[in-house]
């Protein structure tokens, strides 16, 4: 439609005219809005804008004023947000990095490990104090950072002073599982890969909705959920746990199981999602519950019941250990960003003890 004085209203103060927006389900910490000339318009919800500017054509701001221009095609990337280094494996766009934040031996995800080993892809050094000399040598048009990067502000505005982009990316901030993992459709269209991000998701997200449809028509009201614990202890002795309502928990009600922690309050008034509480306090909220799995991403997996005894001997008053129902996931789970579907297919599996020879990130202890 065209106004009065001609504009249309889809157009902004540029003059250039919305022609759409990527379809997003459960991701609300970004979005993404496409204009006239192949421009996009990503806002995240931090507040930062950004405008994707495709090859050869000129800077538009689309109207925003602070908008970040990030220029196409995006090549020799400096990554410093490891979770999202398994969505550039599953875009088949590790190519498009030429430097990280994370050394080889840091992670598990085997073709990430092995071009950083080649010096493929160049460890520069921690996201804290990266080597800036090299970043530029890579000739690098983007730098991907994680939230932490607020905790080194400096390093931001040096990048920025190099004139790198610096997008700061908040997958960590989804409520939703699902929501993390539709961060690969922004993945997607930074790297010219929509459609492979579309059809990735979409197939993803069926496992969950088939979940869902299982767990629907099997509602019994008087079958009690199990309720699970999800932890590790930590060196000094606390032990380390989920928050309420963080994705984690929300994974395990979507897998029809019930978070034993559910009513902790949190009193660190921090962003994190997780929390260390006392020996206690995680006796008290987790002695009954039916099933336990030891997060071993931290502090590496334990093997059997017996390594779960050796941390602290109570364990053997807990119902769980004394009906066998211990559980340990692997040391990638949360690398493997891609695999969040596949992580609630687990906990399905575990709470309704269906197929757990074919768990993918945890495995049954004895």
């Amino acid at each position: 439609m065209i106004t009065a004085c001609g504009k249309s209203e889809n157009a902004n103060d540029s003059g250039t005219n919305k022609t759409g927006e990527l379809e997003l389900s459960y991701a609300d910490q970004f979005s993404a809005d496409f204009y006239e000339g192949g421009y996009t318009h990503i806002h995240v919800e931090n507040g930062a804008d950004y405008v994707l500017v495709p090859e050869g054509a000129e800077d538009n701001n689309l109207g925003i004023n602070d908008a970040v221009m990030i220029h196409e095609p995006l090549k020799d990337i400096y990554l410093a947000a490891t979770s999202a280094m398994d969505l550039f494996v599953q875009l088949e766009s590790l190519d498009r990095i030429g430097s990280c934040s994370t050394t080889a031996g840091d992670y598990s995800i085997e073709e990430a490990s092995k071009m950083i080993d080649s010096g493929a892809i160049r460890y520069v050094g921690k996201y804290s104090a990266p080597d800036y000399e090299t970043i530029i040598n890579t000739k690098c048009n983007l730098a991907i950072e994680s939230t932490m990067i607020t905790h080194s502000p400096e390093v931001k505005e040096e990048i920025e002073k190099l004139g790198i982009p610096v997008f700061v990316e908040r997958s960590s901030y989804e409520s939703s599982p699902l929501g993390r993992l539709e961060w690969i459709k922004l993945y997607g269209l930074l790297l010219g890969r929509e459609n492979e991000a579309k059809v990735f998701f979409d197939k993803e997200a069926e496992k969950i909705e088939a979940i869902s449809k299982t767990l629907e028509s099997a509602v019994d009201s008087d079958k009690k959920k199990l309720s699970v614990a999800f932890f590790y202890v930590s060196a000094n002795g606390y032990v380390n746990v989920r928050k309420p309502g963080d994705y984690v928990s929300t994974m395990i009600t979507m897998a029809g199981g019930e978070y034993c922690l559910s009513s902790l309050v949190d009193e660190t008034d921090n962003a994190l999602s997780t929390m260390n509480i006392n020996w206690e306090k995680f006796y008290a909220g987790a002695k009954d519950a039916d099933i336990i799995i030891y997060n071993s991403t931290t502090t590496g997996e334990i093997f059997s019941i017996q390594d779960l005894l050796d941390k602290n001997e109570l364990f053997s008053d807990f119902k769980a250990v004394k009906d066998g129902e211990v559980y340990c996931t692997n040391t990638d789970m949360f690398q493997k960003s891609s695999g969040i579907a596949d992580v609630i297919v687990d906990f399905y599996r575990v709470i309704n003890k269906q197929d757990e020879d074919k768990l993918s990130f945890m495995v049954k202890l004895k």
